[in-house]
């Protein structure tokens, strides 16, 4: 990798190493294994549907980790009991207090729109929380609160590369402010999976996530969190025919876990 070069590393669910300029990041950590169940909140639970491409103990050395949300699909028994205690996790205000309590000391919850920095030499790793909304209307106060992430890599002082996160949010107007803040995003990670609970849709499904990518514009898309669990109603294949009928899909870089993909040109 040159200095400037990102790539994407899919471990499963929405779990994966990034690698952006010489910083290294996980996101969403869930290393539960296929027939293991991930605690969903108010009493649900789902049941793991495919293995992860890597173990804690198997994971490079990070600079970060980057959590949308503290849901057992996210952060999970194995990520709590096995991640290094001092590493820097950047979530939201009401995850970053849980995660103090459970001796993540240098859990940092964010407000909406507001910043971490990391630096190493003359690059600085940006990372700003973004609006997200997990449930529908007045559903959402009983979910945990969600973020997506903005990650902007600099280097002496001039952007290189701007990458989004959207975390678990359903396609809402609190959005439409992303793409007035943040133009020309480079590459996209995208929720999907069209999660359903009691018939109530609690991520995007296909449609909502090809209006979120025709909101943002990305030069690239890649899709994850869509096939790892029973919930994930909304396969990865709907949402691929929904770019095709749209006429984005020479956008879309699908990835199998285990698999590392640059999110930087040629693609």
């Amino acid at each position: 990798m040159t200095m400037d070069t990102a790539e994407v590393t899919f471990v499963g669910t929405a779990t994966t190493l990034l690698r952006i300029g010489g910083f290294t990041l996980l996101t969403d950590p869930n290393f539960l294994h296929r027939g293991q169940r991930a605690y969903l909140g108010k009493g649900l639970w789902s049941k793991r549907s495919t293995e992860p491409a890597l173990t804690v103990a198997q994971l490079p050395t990070l600079d970060a980790v980057v959590l949308s949300h503290l849901h057992g699909d996210h952060f999970d028994r194995v990520a709590r009991r096995e991640l290094d205690r001092e590493l820097p996790i950047v979530t939201t205000p009401a995850a970053g207090r849980t995660l103090r309590r459970w001796g993540f000391g240098a859990a940092e919850g964010l407000p909406t729109w507001q910043s971490r920095e990391l630096r190493r030499g003359d690059g600085t790793l940006r990372l700003t929380a973004l609006p997200g909304q997990h449930g529908p209307g007045p559903l959402d106060r009983l979910l945990p609160e969600v973020m997506g992430t903005m990650i902007d890599l600099e280097r002496a002082g001039a952007h290189r590369f701007r990458l989004y996160v959207t975390g678990d949010t359903l396609r809402t107007a609190r959005l439409a402010e992303i793409p007035r803040r943040f133009p020309d995003v480079d590459a996209m990670l995208i929720h999907l999976g069209g999660t359903r609970i009691a018939g109530i849709l609690l991520t995007m499904d296909a449609k909502q996530g090809a209006d979120v990518v025709e909101l943002i514009r990305p030069k690239l898309t890649v899709p994850i969190h869509y096939d790892d669990y029973p919930v994930f109603r909304s396969p990865l294949r709907h949402f691929v025919a929904e770019a095709k009928r749209r006429g984005f899909v020479s956008a879309v870089r699908t990835i199998a876990r285990g698999e590392t993909v640059p999110l930087t040109p040629p693609f």
